[in-house]
């Protein structure tokens, strides 16, 4: 029998992270003066055990044996053969994807929720406030905070709270409390309701929601978590990335190309950081993060200094943004619908290492529907995104004649999203194509702002 599966033992899971702020050189996030934020001035928002990470020079970090023990739950991970998919596709490509949807809220954001929870336990934070775009953050949160005895509050974007009412029962099957955001429960929450009383919500309107709610904690005990953008967030998830190499390496393939889908960076940088390595240090390799149309950070919005929420309490980062108070299209790919991206992520863009593209939401459908009928899984509206990338692949490689080697990050399953899929097949689902005016109009925000370096890395 063709070996479809490969499969790492417990032993063999990586116990380090890889940091890629060790290989790449990029702009410091900036304070209200403008000035560098240093450190200390996180501390209000985060633990300093994390805030230490965010900061770290240090190429590998020691994964803590209480997280190890926790990750095992579910990892390693599966890499498996799209075997039916290349017979469908006729392509010469070998097309391999790690399969995410394992974990027990069936993404790959447990990768970082695990040690956030881990390192708030252990600086002594009692309670942790997040966002959530689809679901699968605040789900992944909750579960960890449960593993910690950590409580959990989520501020949900309002249209995929009404669209995946069972991610919130997720969150209170694990113990964790969600509200729909907008909210009237903090003040950005109301300003945003203020301004528009039938927004759909936004990943930054959320983000203001939970910040507030854990900086205004008089109690001390109340942390703020973030599941994407942040350079801690992208260290955890590159467990992932640094499985598939061992799992390839068990069976003597090294990807020509790598593909996942991009909102805030999180599940892309795991998989790619790891190969985006090799390719800092001489490999030929393809890598591509796959963006919605109707979100384009990476593909059309200019790279500058913007606050990664619409209250503007972060610090200015220096990122791809449509700007802050940007409110993405009703998209069903809720975890993609952000106005900006990781830093490491869009400094890599800036240098050409990677080459972002981007899939409409009728394109990603399409592509799930297609993975579905023939591996069996049915994908994550942003699992989607991915797929429409690696389908271009493979038919790039059959156009050539190049027996090339498809890596992609299938990064959670899609049974919470089925209505999705009934609104696809009944022709309800659309396309959302941002005007030129529609980006003047949002990048408006950050004219006055400090511009960051074009810097290189070497």
């Amino acid at each position: 029998m063709e070996v479809k599966k490969i499969v790492l033992t417990e032993d063999e899971m990586p116990r380090q992270w890889y940091n890629i702020l060790a290989d790449i050189k990029m702009n410091p996030p900036l304070g209200p003066d403008g000035q560098p934020v240093k450190p200390e001035a996180l501390a209000p928002v985060f633990p300093m055990n994390l805030i230490e990470q965010e900061v770290s020079p240090d190429r590998w970090i020691d994964i803590p044996e209480d997280v190890l023990n926790v990750l095992s739950i579910w990892r390693p991970s599966p890499l498996v053969r799209a075997r039916a998919l290349e017979k469908f596709l006729d392509t010469p490509a070998r097309i391999y994807f790690k399969n995410e949807g394992v974990s027990p809220p069936g993404s790959h954001k447990p990768n970082t929720a695990v040690p956030q929870a881990y390192y708030n336990k252990v600086f002594g934070i009692e309670k942790m406030t997040t966002e959530t775009g689809a679901g699968q953050w605040g789900s992944a949160l909750s579960f960890a905070c449960s593993q910690f005895g950590i409580e959990c509050k989520v501020f949900m974007v309002r249209v995929s709270f009404d669209q995946k009412p069972y991610r919130k029962s997720m969150m209170e099957v694990w113990g964790g409390k969600c509200v729909a955001s907008p909210s009237t429960e903090t003040n950005a929450g109301r300003n945003a309701l203020e301004k528009d009383p039938d927004t759909p919500g936004s990943l930054g309107i959320a983000i203001s929601e939970a910040i507030e709610a854990a900086v205004s904690d008089e109690s001390g005990k109340t942390r703020y978590s973030l599941g994407s953008v942040l350079n801690h967030v992208m260290l955890h998830q590159t467990i992932v990335g640094l499985e598939a190499k061992k799992q390839l390496e068990k069976i003597g393939e090294y990807p020509d190309v790598v593909i996942a889908c991009a909102g805030g960076g999180s599940n892309f940088a795991g998989l790619a950081f790891p190969f985006v390595y090799d390719k800092i240090n001489g490999k030929n390799i393809d890598i591509y993060p796959y963006e919605p149309a109707a979100c384009p950070t990476m593909t059309k919005a200019p790279f500058v200094y913007d606050h990664g929420d619409t209250a503007r309490y972060t610090p200015l980062l220096p990122m791809h943004s449509l700007g802050h108070a940007f409110v993405p299209p009703p998209i069903h790919a809720g975890g993609l619908r952000y106005h900006g991206m990781s830093p490491a992520v869009s400094q890599l863009v800036n240098e050409g290492i990677i080459e972002a593209k981007s899939a409409t939401q009728l394109e990603a459908y399409k592509a799930g529907v297609i993975f579905a009928r023939t591996e069996g899984f049915i994908p994550a509206p942003e699992t989607n995104h991915a797929l429409a990338g690696v389908i271009d692949a493979a038919k790039k490689a059959k156009e050539e004649a190049k027996e090339k080697v498809i890596l992609f990050n299938w990064s959670g399953h899609g049974l919470i999203d089925l209505t999705a899929y009934d609104k696809y097949f009944a022709g309800e689902l659309y396309d959302f194509v941002l005007t030129d005016a529609e980006m003047s109009e949002s990048e408006k925000v950050f004219e006055n702002f400090p511009k960051p370096q074009m810097i290189k890395s070497r």
